[in-house]
């Protein structure tokens, strides 16, 4: 393995206190609690969006901590989820007049400190809801989770609650906001290689020279088949069908289209895929309004992809096109 790495324990502390640094005016890093938030949050004009996960995903969540998206974000160590107590601690910090929105994707351990960590927050009178992001399609139930996975169409519900949030929208409103566009999420994702956790310093799962994973979860969960490498055209097209035929999608809609790089594919590769998604999306009578090509919810140094759409109408349109200033700029 090789790594810009120091203590591999240390890690995501040390990632946390380089980002807070580099943005000194915006974000505030609290070390005792890992966590990132912004520097003027919380406000009492508006609720506090928190977003929390293992790290390993890069940038989501801490590095999109800022105006109109996350108010903090509370990360576990790489692939983990954070103790309740962080989670609990988050809440505190963040406490608002109108409330905590918690969004959590949807895996088990996520869940379990997010549910616990929300009942101690609340035992102290603060407002707090969680909203679970479930958005993959590859398959029901895995390794980390029962039900659907939540990957990087979590990045559409964010902005959405961050700009709903922004515009003072109560927390029963934002969350309905939220709901809304996780309902007309999809995503699925292919691997084609495995990534390498600094802590275990191997791969963290093995594929043959001439496989790819698809539906991969972005833990490297096994997906719905291992199968013979194929041309880039295949692999969007059955990607896209998958994605499509699942909501469904029909011909006369608006959507928004994300091709995600997992942290090791080069940017160039993800417009080849998405040139081909774009292609057939038009083909089925699909009109792609918004587009997204970029690394927005990684696997470390995974080489692979996933595929979201979202199903727009003029008031997500809206929520999408409000105004973010985050430390890297995704939207």
């Amino acid at each position: 393995m090789k790594k810009f790495v120091n203590n591999p324990q240390q890690f995501v502390p040390e990632m946390l206190e380089g980002l807070a640094l580099a943005n000194p005016h915006s974000l505030r890093y609290v070390p005792e609690h890992n966590l990132v938030m912004r520097a003027d949050s919380p406000s009492d004009d508006r609720v506090s969006i928190v977003q929390g996960s293992g790290s390993g995903h890069e940038p989501a969540h801490v590095m999109i901590v800022g105006k109109g998206m996350l108010d903090a974000a509370c990360p576990g160590d790489v692939f983990a989820a954070p103790p309740m107590n962080y989670v609990y601690e988050t809440a505190k910090l963040l406490a608002s007049p109108k409330g905590v929105l918690l969004l959590v994707n949807n895996y088990t351990g996520d869940r379990m400190a997010f549910d616990m960590g929300k009942e101690m927050a609340e035992s102290e009178g603060i407002k707090v809801e969680i909203l679970t992001i479930n958005d993959d399609v590859a398959v029901k139930d895995s390794t980390y989770t029962v039900g659907r996975r939540g990957v990087a169409g979590n990045f559409f519900v964010i902005k959405a609650v961050g700009a709903a949030a922004a515009r003072g929208d109560e927390l029963d409103e934002v969350i309905r906001v939220g709901k809304k566009v996780n309902d007309v999420t999809r995503t699925m994702g292919v691997a084609l290689t495995a990534c390498t956790p600094p802590a275990k310093g191997s791969p963290l799962f093995e594929l043959g020279d001439d496989e790819i994973e698809m539906g991969v979860g972005i833990h490297g969960e096994p997906g719905r088949e291992r199968k013979k490498m194929t041309n880039a055209d295949a692999i969007v097209d059955e990607l896209l069908d998958a994605v499509v035929t699942d909501l469904p999608y029909s011909s006369g809609d608006q959507v928004a289209l994300m091709v995600n790089g997992l942290g090791g594919t080069p940017i160039s590769e993800l417009y080849i895929l998405f040139r081909r998604a774009h292609q057939q999306l038009a083909e089925r009578g699909i009109t792609v309004t918004r587009s997204y090509v970029n690394e927005y919810c990684t696997s470390l140094d995974m080489a692979g992809a996933s595929l979201t759409l979202v199903k727009l109408d003029e008031e997500i349109d809206a929520l999408l096109d409000a105004p973010a200033e985050v430390p890297i700029r995704v939207f």
